[in-house]
């Protein structure tokens, strides 16, 4: 296992900077995802670590090793893209072995690595057929094979499971984190779904114009966004803008047009003043919805508007002093007829987010 060390990398197009002066470490056997909206810089950054870009400033380290401006070829990484991009004239044994064959392997050997690599990915009885002869998730699996039995330093995963199916991508999603465990890799593997990250990454890094807004584990981010770029990209969210009326040990009272809320500061080392007009962010599974109120804070009266009943959970449009709010409930009590007259919503502080624009 090595670590991935990225200091002060900067790249650029022409008159355009893909990726501006970033510093990130990504741990030894660490699966990690880049995450954002198209154009953020995470390919540029998974091409730059694979060598296929070379930046204008800044330094990679893989372990000890720099290989800032080494080949693509002498990084020994194991990649795969969107596309598997697969010879059809190959069979998937030939397939998996063309990497080893072009590094000069003994044929003895490469039978050997091949057999178990497509072994890892459940694929053995597959060594023989074509890619043509294969469904979109098994074709997947060839590609994993065949970035796998190079034996790489770190694997690049470039959106993988793009192509496939939602019941595929489920299956490929927890297939990808038992392999890479399995194998014990550093993995970095850009993606723009959310559910994919939340889901199987160790920890993500979000990215916009080439900027890192905040790294950390999926909890992290997801529960406490440093800023409403996160807060809006990872999952849903309810914004409700409002003025911070007090501050203290790391929590902030905030007035808005539906009432005060007590939350966290996202960002505790940029504390908002006095004052100063900020964002809550409150997740819609966060609310409880109940016939009374129980708080002065963090408690809203209104309408339910429109709702979503899905079986184990209801998603209701609250309607508080003419402002929609998303709410989640699971368990739906409130639905049809139950729904009608005033309703309460309360949240706890601790996930009431104050975020600083």
């Amino acid at each position: 296992m090595i670590s991935i060390r990225i200091q002060k990398l900067t790249k650029r197009f022409g008159a355009v900077t893909a990726l501006h002066h970033l510093d990130l470490t990504i741990n030894p056997g660490e699966l990690f995802f880049l995450l954002g909206p198209s154009g953020c810089g995470k390919t540029t950054l998974l091409r730059s670590l694979a060598g296929f870009y070379l930046p204008e400033e800044g330094q990679i380290w893989f372990g000890d090793e720099e290989v800032t401006r080494l080949e693509p070829h002498r990084r020994n990484t194991g990649m795969m893209f969107q596309s598997y991009a697969l010879w059809p004239h190959m069979t998937v044994a030939e397939n998996v072995a063309f990497g080893l064959e072009e590094r000069k392997v003994p044929k003895a050997e490469i039978r050997q690595r091949v057999a178990e690599a497509l072994e890892s990915v459940r694929m053995a009885q597959y060594a023989d057929r074509r890619p043509n002869q294969l469904s979109g998730g098994q074709q997947q699996r060839v590609a994993l094979a065949r970035a796998l039995v190079i034996r790489p330093r770190c694997l690049l995963l470039d959106e993988p499971l793009s192509n496939l199916d939602a019941k595929l991508r489920l299956e490929m999603r927890m297939e990808i984190r038992r392999v890479c465990k399995e194998f014990k890799l550093t993995t970095v593997y850009v993606t723009h779904d959310q559910k994919e990250a939340l889901s199987i990454s160790d920890r993500m890094a979000i990215l916009e114009n080439g900027h890192i807004l905040q790294v950390g584990s999926p909890r992290e981010v997801y529960k406490r966004p440093v800023c409403k770029t996160v807060a809006h990209f990872i999952g849903e969210t309810d914004f409700i803008p409002g003025k911070v009326t007090g501050i203290s040990d790391g929590m902030a009272t905030v007035e808005t047009a539906i009432g005060s809320f007590d939350g966290v500061l996202g960002n505790p080392a940029r504390p908002p003043a006095v004052g100063a007009e900020v964002t809550l962010s409150v997740r819609p599974e966060c609310w409880e919805l109940s016939r009374e109120r129980h708080t002065e804070h963090n408690c809203v009266h209104g309408r339910i508007g429109d709702f979503v009943y899905l079986g184990e959970v209801a998603q209701y449009d609250l309607i508080v002093r003419d402002t929609p709010l998303k709410v989640f409930e699971r368990n739906p009590r409130f639905v049809d007829g139950a729904g009608r007259g005033e309703i309460f919503a309360a949240v706890d502080p601790t996930d009431v987010v104050v975020l600083v624009d």
